[in-house]
């Protein structure tokens, strides 16, 4: 592959990308959730969206390893 990675890597990559936006959009649910409610505990919510954050960089991360580089 182009980017240095054998195909059983990549696919180990492409697991846990997988795996991150499942756990992503289970975040938003219980972040939505949390928010609706008529006190809802900011705290947990601000924990969260940090967890959230951290979730978006890994991908972010993860995307690059599978994204061969282009020299212009």
């Amino acid at each position: 592959m182009g980017n240095g990675l054998t195909e059983e890597e990549a696919a180990a990559v492409q697991a846990e990308i997988e795996t991150l936006m499942e756990e992503h959009r289970d975040l938003d649910a219980a972040i939505a959730a949390l928010q609706s409610r008529a006190a809802p505990d900011q705290l947990q919510v601000q924990r969260l969206k940090k967890r959230k954050l951290m979730l978006r960089d890994r991908l972010s991360q993860l995307d690059d390893m599978l994204t061969p580089d282009i020299i212009a």
